[in-house]
């Protein structure tokens, strides 16, 4: 059998770690080893966060709805539950872009039941 040299294939390997480790401090953008350990870290970080991000910016929006609610003498799952028996379905991300930039949206919402 010849010889198969795979100089180009691990170099091609190695250097797509590399360009993911690029703004990486010290040997972990240099050096192969620390760079693969660090990518794979990385890697697992952003998977996880990418949930959690979803999960802060609920609650993010929760409590807006109900400092907001709050003010108008009224608790937060009360107005929920308002607006599930008014059928009104508006998500909670624009429930609280209301009540942070249209108070009187806002106010006309909670008026509506």
């Amino acid at each position: 059998m010849t010889r198969v040299k795979r100089g180009y294939v691990a170099r091609k390997r190695r250097n797509r770690i590399l360009e993911c480790a690029s703004g990486f401090r010290r040997a972990h953008s240099r050096l192969f080893r620390p760079a693969k350990q660090q990518v794979m870290k990385a890697l697992v970080s952003s998977k996880r966060d990418r949930g959690r991000r979803k999960r802060d910016f609920r609650k993010l929006w929760i409590t807006r709805i109900n400092a907001a609610v709050r003010q108008q003498g009224l608790s937060y799952s009360r107005f929920i539950n308002q607006l599930y028996k008014s059928k009104i379905s508006l998500n909670r991300k624009m429930i609280a872009q209301i009540a942070v930039l249209d108070k009187d949206g806002f106010n006309g919402l909670l008026n509506s039941f």
